[in-house]
């Protein structure tokens, strides 16, 4: 109700001046004053310091006397001037309303203005339409305030907070829709003290993989008491063993939590990555995007780069929690959460896991990728690790571990280059025919295990098997992979000819993939080929050559589609068969290359891919490490492999630290995974 006591005051004070006695001289009484200003130019002046938040001001010369007195300087100004902050106003705006009848301004009425309001919040727009009245007092116009001129339902000594509502985090699947990265549950263990049989807290130490004294932690906190529920640790739903090992230790217990899973676990860790607790450091940085040191992040692989996507947009809401008892907290505004995006890859789970257990854990990496769209369907590192360890929490002990295996589980190998040796022939043989200078029916007569130019002093080149039947063309020098014969072709080409030809195969650039990072495969350090001996070298794949395996992979479509390399692509939502390189390759070219490749595995060095069922052609590879005198003596095993009559994908397979030329087990372990998704 408005208050209008200005207005009896007058009205009092008139009747007291007629009861004077008739005697009394009463003084002048004066005219009455003119008002110092309007009160539609002492509203808009209000208006204006109210849209600029000068409160102060606000209060110290427009706020009408019983404002004051009901309110106050610290209610007005300071509560405010705080609901500002916290709730990180942008903006008040506020636009007057058409009046339903011409004002008439009396000095002895109220003069009414309606409003619209508008307050930006960090939880969304606050609207309400409001009277704003102003009482002319002490000659002239001042205003009428509650705060409900802040929220319309907001009363003296209501509390006003916000509460933030999370999303949930996207979730990462495959092109089949099975779950890599999903929103699942797990569960927390906690302990009883009071009934806890501490004669089995080593047994329950190990079960969760954590040490005696970091339970006594645990347990040794304050706030303990022998009836409370004390969390210790989590273990995931899937670890059923582990489960059932822990629930026969008296004293503990389970409670289901959220979680997030990682379903292929070791099979596509690398690639999925992992959340956890977000660092100080990472905090640091990333305030001024909403993270708070309670947020779990993106640390690795998919999780990490694309955690502006996964994560989402939180939701806030404005709740007015009201003083009068029994009373229903009021939700002012609210924005709403958004959950994070669903990312589906074009990689296949099932396909993936079958290259990872063919590999048994053997260090190397495989990719795979469909020569008509360019999708990738396979990209692993093996060996690996199991990232749900990482989500509920992995002991410093067992990362330790993980850190100093000498097979180096943590590095993704996928992301690295390597010499990929005579994998590159089929690439080098093409360029040399299309360039005209390889003659595929032409041999040449090869004989003992080196050769060198007369010019080249002690430098030879040396092949693997020297019992090769002259002359040696390009099939058998496929089939016996002659480092001879390709050393002499890249000869005849020229350095600078087969440094174009790699360049367009990709060579020297980054490939258009994204998501993760991988390195770019190089002809050399500084990509060029310098001397014939670097020239012989390059030509099956030595030298300073580094290949990605994604890429490896990728440079054998052009003899199964028609001569291109398209954009390899890990999203759904990419297009797809996006042309990145063109024309490599004739068709007739491209024919003989596929029937040499055919015959690497019939009868070549790739006899163990020679399925009765799954006619196989591809390429083996040895390459020799050369990076440190450590590594000397030291070989990569290589096979690039499709199915002849239905190539649906090209399998590129690299494992390290084979013995001489033991490339036909990696052709063994390749074959596996065609026997595996043939069933």
């Amino acid at each position: 109700m408005k208050k209008r006591w200005i207005g009896l005051f007058w009205v009092a004070m008139v009747i007291l001046a007629g009861c004077q006695p008739e005697d009394q001289v009463a003084p002048e009484e004066p005219e009455k004053a003119e008002a110092q200003s309007s009160p539609e130019g002492r509203f808009e002046e209000f208006l204006t310091l109210w849209q600029a938040g000068d409160f102060q001001e606000m209060y110290d010369g427009y706020l009408n006397e019983g404002t004051k007195a009901a309110f106050g300087e610290e209610v007005f100004v300071g509560w405010q001037e705080q609901l500002k902050e916290d709730l990180e106003v942008t903006g008040i705006s506020i636009d007057s309303l058409e009046q339903e009848k011409a004002p008439n301004w009396n000095t002895d009425e109220p003069a009414d203005f309606p409003i619209a309001v508008d307050i930006a919040t960090v939880a969304g727009p606050v609207q309400f339409e409001k009277t704003l009245t102003l009482l002319y007092e002490n000659g002239d116009w001042f205003v009428e305030w509650d705060p409900s001129f802040i929220f319309p339902q907001l009363e003296e000594g209501d509390q006003v907070k916000t509460e933030i509502t999370k999303p949930q985090r996207g979730e990462i699947r495959d092109r089949n829709g099975k779950g890599i990265a999903v929103n699942g549950t797990g569960y927390e263990i906690g302990i009883v003290p009071g009934n806890f049989d501490k004669g089995k807290k080593a047994e329950l130490a190990k079960l969760l993989k954590m040490t005696p004294a970091a339970i006594d932690e645990q347990l040794n906190q304050s706030w303990v008491r022998p009836d409370h529920y004390v969390p210790i640790a989590k273990v995931a739903k899937t670890n059923k063993k582990t489960l059932d090992k822990i629930f026969t230790i008296t004293g503990t217990e389970r409670r289901e939590i959220p979680l997030r899973e990682y379903p292929y676990g070791k099979a596509l860790a690398h690639v999925s990555g992992f959340i956890g607790p977000i660092t100080a450091e990472q905090l640091n940085g990333l305030k001024d995007e909403g993270y708070t040191e309670e947020d779990w992040i993106g640390r690795q692989g998919l999780e990490r780069s694309l955690e502006k996507r996964l994560r989402g947009e939180e939701g806030v809401r404005i709740v007015i929690e009201k003083a009068r008892s029994g009373a229903e907290k009021i939700i002012a505004t609210e924005k709403e959460s958004k959950n994070g995006d669903a990312i589906k890859l074009t990689i296949d789970a099932k396909l993936q896991k079958a290259v990872f257990d063919a590999m048994d854990g053997e260090a190397g990496t495989s990719a795979a990728v469909d020569p008509r769209t360019g999708e990738t369907l396979v990209l692993l590192s093996s060996p690996s690790y199991n990232p749900n360890e990482f989500v509920i929490g992995i002991s410093g002990s067992r990362y330790s571990k993980l850190q100093n295996d000498p097979l180096n589980p943590l590095f993704i190998r996928f992301a690295a280059s390597y010499a990929p040796g005579s994998a590159i022939k089929p690439v080098v043989a093409a360029i040399a025919m299309e360039a005209g200078t390889l003659d595929p029916e032409k041999g040449m007569d090869i004989s003992g295990k080196t050769w060198q130019k007369p010019s080249w002093g002690s430098f030879r080149i040396t092949r693997l098997h020297s019992d090769a039947p002259n002359p040696v063309d390009l099939n058998t020098a496929l089939v016996y992979s002659d480092n001879i014969y390709f050393a002499r072709q890249a000869l005849e080409l020229g350095r600078d000819r087969l440094a174009e030809g790699l360049a367009e195969y990709g060579f020297g650039e980054a490939m258009p993939f994204e998501g993760l990072n991988l390195a770019a495969s190089q002809i050399s350090n500084d990509g060029l080929i310098t001397s014939e001996g670097q020239l012989a070298d390059t030509s099956f794949g030595q030298g300073q050559m580094l290949v990605n395996i994604l890429h490896l992979a990728s440079m054998y479509e052009p003899f199964l589609n028609g001569g291109v390399i398209y954009k390899p692509v890990l999203f759904e939502e990419e297009e797809k068969a996006q042309v990145w390189k063109e024309g490599l390759v004739s068709e007739e070219n491209a024919e003989t290359l596929r029937a040499g490749m055919r015959n690497v595995v019939t009868d070549g060095f790739a006899k163990s891919a020679d399925l009765k069922s799954i006619p196989l052609a591809g390429k083996t590879g040895t390459a020799e490490i050369k990076a440190t005198t450590r590594d000397k003596g030291k070989n990569n095993g290589y096979f690039v492999a499709y199915n002849e009559d239905d190539p649906q994908f090209i399998l590129a397979m690299m494992v390290e630290n084979i013995e001489n030329d033991s490339s036909g087990k990696v052709a063994e372990m390749a074959a596996e995974v065609f026997k595996k998704t043939a069933e």
